[in-house]
């Protein structure tokens, strides 16, 4: 991987608060993913990072952020609300779609979504109130957590389940069911819930590289998605 720094950026959600974030820009982005981690995570976390650096590797410009502001990430680890309020966490979603737009470097690109555990949900909700804003979504993690907006949901989704993340697969596998088209639903064989295992970080990497530059870039001839053998599976399609 590049040995290359993020550069820190930060996004304004009212008068007084921020969220925090890095920004990975290779030269000519192909497109730009916003990078929203899961319940208990941070922008830290060597995993998200790690993912971050391979979409960056792939040519996508990357937004890697919290979701919560330095207080509520106090706060919610002693009451484990906040990361649970989907309906909150779109909406810092939206705000980081609305920096997107109005910054001089992105503002032109493709957007797409990758989002972790709970992240996932928030992507897959922003992604129901702003369609023109965002060309794909990846969604690693709890998709159950936003099946009321699935039907709203007309971004091209790929569901990325760890088949050792027992029990988001049946989870995911209803979600699938309940979304509208186009959904893919792909299993990593051997990873957990936050895919740390030896090469699952990479797998999950390229399947949502795969993705994005199908749906989420200016490529002409979009590459299929790549499934090892015997490691990852595509289980559902619409």
């Amino acid at each position: 991987m590049n040995s290359w720094l993020p550069d820190e950026v930060a996004i304004e959600i009212d008068a007084r608060s921020h969220l925090r974030g890095f920004l990975y820009a290779p030269e000519q982005a192909r497109g730009v993913v916003l990078f929203l981690h899961g319940s208990g995570s941070s922008r830290f976390a060597a995993i998200n990072n790690r993912i971050a650096r391979l979409l960056a590797e792939k040519g996508f410009a990357v937004v890697l952020i919290d979701l919560l502001t330095a207080w509520e990430e106090q706060t919610d680890a002693i009451t484990r609300e906040l990361r649970f309020n989907i309906g909150m966490l779109a909406d810092r979603v939206v705000a980081a779609l609305d920096w997107v737009a109005e910054h001089p470097a992105l503002s032109r690109l493709p957007v797409g979504l990758f989002g972790a555990s709970t992240g996932g949900a928030a992507a897959l909700l922003a992604a129901a109130q702003r369609p023109e804003r965002v060309s794909a979504v990846v969604c690693g993690g709890r998709p159950d957590l936003a099946c009321d907006y699935l039907k709203q949901v007309r971004t091209p989704t790929l569901m990325i389940i760890g088949h050792e993340d027992v029990p988001v697969p049946e989870w995911s596998q209803h979600a699938a069911l309940g979304a509208w088209p186009p959904v893919q639903l792909v299993s990593v064989t051997g990873a957990s819930h936050l895919s740390e295992e030896l090469g699952a970080c990479e797998q999950v990497g390229q399947q949502a590289a795969d993705w994005f530059t199908r749906y989420s870039t200016r490529a002409s001839e979009p590459p299929p998605l790549s499934t090892a053998p015997g490691r990852g599976t595509e289980m559902a399609r619409h």
